[in-house]
């Protein structure tokens, strides 16, 4: 596989080998040991999440119980963000995206402390994703998918998306108390 920092040098673009022929392709999507040399994981759960052509979900973190995550698209194609939330982050509120498909099979990985949102390109879009942390509903946080200060250009003009994204505060408006604190890399 070939490991590739996005523009925020955390947030890890995957390009696992595909082995591809007139019957199909296969794909290794999670080896322990090889992802650790990079710092990814260890996992404790995996979700998939199901959505038609349009819909955007995000952008989603965890705080605390922060979580990591590894993504990818298992069918269709979608739009994917990262952004880092992280008080006292030198890139708090700075994004980063990657098209994800079942034809390119890229993954991507989201350190704890980012938000993490997609947009549905095709229709019938099958996602999954790893998580470093148990899902905890009083730790969800919602930062609003089209916040300004953002920016995010994404490549839908009126995505189909859940009332809680919709009423989601800005970044903003969010209090430190509601965000993940930047912890310096060591070395």
């Amino acid at each position: 596989m070939n490991v590739e920092p996005l523009g925020l040098r955390e947030v890890l673009l995957i390009k696992p080998r595909a082995y591809r022929d007139d019957r199909g392709h296969f794909l290794e999507t999670w080896r322990e040991a090889g992802y650790a040399e990079h710092g990814i994981g260890p996992f404790v759960q995996d979700n998939v999440s199901v959505s038609r052509r349009g819909v955007l979900r995000g952008l989603h973190f965890q705080h605390p119980h922060d979580q990591a995550k590894l993504v990818c698209t298992l069918q269709g194609r979608i739009f994917d963000v990262a952004v880092d939330v992280r008080v006292g982050s030198p890139t708090f509120g700075k994004w980063v995206s990657a098209e994800l498909s079942d034809e390119n099979s890229w993954q991507l990985y989201i350190p704890a402390g980012f938000a993490h949102g997609f947009v549905a390109l095709s229709d019938d879009v099958v996602f999954t994703y790893k998580c470093s942390d148990y899902y905890a509903p009083d730790a969800e946080r919602t930062v609003r998918w089209d916040d300004p200060a953002l920016g995010i250009t994404w490549p839908a003009s009126s995505p189909i998306i859940a009332a809680k994204d919709a009423s989601a505060p800005l970044l903003a408006d969010l209090g430190p108390d509601f965000l993940p604190k930047y912890q310096k890399p060591r070395g």
